[in-house]
């Protein structure tokens, strides 16, 4: 028995919340409405995994039906899902959960902020549901909107800016995609990405053309993941958006750059992926480099952790540079693990900065002494970020080395260097925050440990049992490394 609209209810849940909020004035009801608002995404997502768990196919909650028409060529409403999108799906919906929960810290506006709040869900889980190309660019244009006027209206100091200069570079990586699409379209007749493979596999498209195809659809992912030397704008939104929006950002919409490379790069042009993969490792290794130098040198926490994104999105490039099962799987781990810690850090940064009004190193220290569970769940989250054994962070980034090692031994070695350098920054904003001279400050409360022991619950069971996470994904990296041989 199918199930044809499960989908489409999760994608639209938060639309729900939308409308019951558009006839709300209490700043108090919007709060809980908003939060509320989050958790049937939750629940409908976490049905399908145990679906999933119990044997039930993924194939009978798909979806079709008859959408546009570009004179002869249909495009319909697709939404499909594999092992990969359930994945990507459930971290989408518990880091929304979690980021609503964080949206407490603001302080104005809150009817308008969580109806874009939540618009911007319903983006980024269309996202990893679309089964065509278009859909996907739909959706994928969905969550700039909500993102820029959440960043322009609730960030901070810079926020103007800040907003423009996203919009600026997200825009162009929008339109080179939108060109990739469209030739694709037109060489083909179809943007549905089954049918795409089975044609890119033949030789309806030239080998150039495939090649230009996978170089545009790089820079466009690239803006997104981001990929030096197309990374600034991450900086600025990291430092200038409201916590809340760089959980999500941080935790999510960065990674859709990598599923897009993963879904699409790999997917649709293997051959033309290998060729270019001693490059994008190449691009690996200066993210990783880069973005570890710089995060020891700055003095903000927040942007500290905005280049250790950086550093870490150079662990997913290395990962799909190696072309073999450990590297794959090792990046879609890291895309996942990253998005949990990242949260959990920013999280952990909301509740510094209501109690201290800062986030500057030099002038936040002693939280051990003024809360101590806080810096407690602070060291858990850094321990996590340098890849101690046991936490989701030690498994996806040995998987990864494990992969590159095997291809490219020089480059893995150089790369490990990265590595030390993030244990430097890490424990050296970790410690320069929790020691010190402090004063008696609120602790973390109930309604904020929820989301943090959800979130370190998630980094120690991967970690502990990454099984739980590797068993779902096989069937995904087994196809992509055959895709990959097939074409050797």
């Amino acid at each position: 028995m199918n199930m044809p609209f499960l989908l489409s209810l999760i994608i639209f849940s938060p639309l729900i919340g939308i409308v019951i909020l558009s006839f709300i004035r209490n700043n108090d009801a919007a709060k809980t409405v908003g939060i509320l608002s989050t958790i049937p995404a939750v629940f409908l997502t976490s049905f399908i995994y145990f679906m999933y768990q119990s044997g039930e196919s993924l194939e009978r909650f798909s979806e079709k039906k008859q959408w546009l028409s570009f004179g002869s060529f249909p495009v319909h409403y697709e939404l499909a899902i594999d092992e990969f999108s359930l994945i990507m799906l459930m971290l989408t919906s518990v880091l929304a959960l979690c980021s609503s929960i964080a949206s407490i810290y603001i302080k104005t506006g809150l009817r308008a902020y969580f109806m874009l709040f939540l618009l911007l869900e319903i983006g980024m889980l269309g996202v990893f549901l679309a089964q065509n190309l278009i859909l996907f660019f739909l959706f994928f244009e969905i969550t700039l909107i909500p993102l820029f006027f959440l960043i322009g209206k609730w960030g901070y100091r810079k926020k103007e800016e800040t907003a423009f200069y996203f919009l600026i570079y997200n825009g162009l990586g929008s339109a080179i995609l939108l060109i990739a699409i469209s030739v694709l379209f037109a060489k083909t007749g179809t943007v549905n990405i089954t049918d795409l493979k089975e044609i890119m596999a033949g030789t309806m498209v030239s080998d150039e053309l495939k090649l230009g195809l996978l170089v545009s659809l790089l820079i466009a992912f690239g803006v997104k993941l981001p990929i030096f030397p197309l990374h600034s704008w991450v900086i600025k939104v990291h430092s200038e958006a409201p916590i809340p929006v760089v959980m999500l950002h941080s935790g999510i919409l960065l990674k859709i750059g990598a599923y897009g490379l993963i879904r699409f790069g790999i997917g649709l042009f293997p051959n033309e992926f290998e060729k270019l993969s001693m490059m994008i490792m190449i691009l690996g290794l200066i993210n990783l480099l880069y973005g570890a130098f710089l995060a020891l040198i700055v003095k903000e926490f927040k942007k500290v952790l905005a280049y250790a994104s950086i550093s870490h999105m150079g662990i997913i490039l290395l990962g799909l540079g190696a072309l073999n099962e450990a590297g794959v799987q090792g990046a879609i781990f890291q895309v996942v693990s990253h998005g949990i810690i990242s949260a959990l850090f920013f999280f952990l940064v909301g509740i510094i900065a209501d109690r201290t009004g800062r986030t500057d190193l030099t002038n936040i220290s002693g939280l051990a002494k003024g809360m101590p569970i806080a810096a407690g769940c602070l060291l858990m989250a850094g321990m996590a970020s340098l890849a101690l054994p046991g936490t989701s962070g030690f498994i996806s980034e040995f998987t990864v080395f494990l992969g590159v090692f095997k291809t490219m031994p020089v480059i893995a070695s150089i790369g490990v260097i990265a590595i030390i350098l993030t244990a430097v920054y890490v424990l050296q904003a970790v410690l320069n925050i929790t020691f010190g001279k402090g004063s008696s400050l609120k602790d973390v409360r109930t309604f904020e440990f929820m989301p943090i022991l959800l979130l370190i619950g998630i980094i120690i069971s991967i970690g502990i049992y990454p099984n739980s996470l590797a068993n779902p994904l096989q069937q995904t990296v087994e196809t992509i490394t055959k895709s990959l041989e097939a074409d050797k």
